[in-house]
């Protein structure tokens, strides 16, 4: 989360989501199955360790954005390895 979610978010934040929401034409980029087609949420593609730079935001809806989740966490559980020893 950002550095001002603590206490809501902060105007920077508000200005580029806005940004990036016209750039976007208020239509999700992500596109995946859950989609309503209108977007809501400006998704880190890269995660937040990019910062809220506009060049790695896109304009999603609420379901794509919570379905697709950080791209920086490993997705699903790890692959199963046969314990053989107790």
């Amino acid at each position: 989360m950002s550095e001002g979610w603590a206490g809501g978010s902060t105007r920077a934040w508000r200005r580029t989501r806005a940004a990036v929401l016209a750039r976007d034409g208020y239509r999700c980029r992500l596109k995946l199955d859950v989609c309503v087609g209108v977007a809501t949420h400006a998704h880190h593609t890269r995660g937040k360790a990019y910062g809220d730079d506009p060049r790695f935001l896109v304009a999603a809806c609420a379901p794509c954005n919570l379905k697709t989740g950080d791209p920086t966490r490993a997705k699903g559980d790890p692959p199963c390895s046969p314990v053989t020893q107790w």
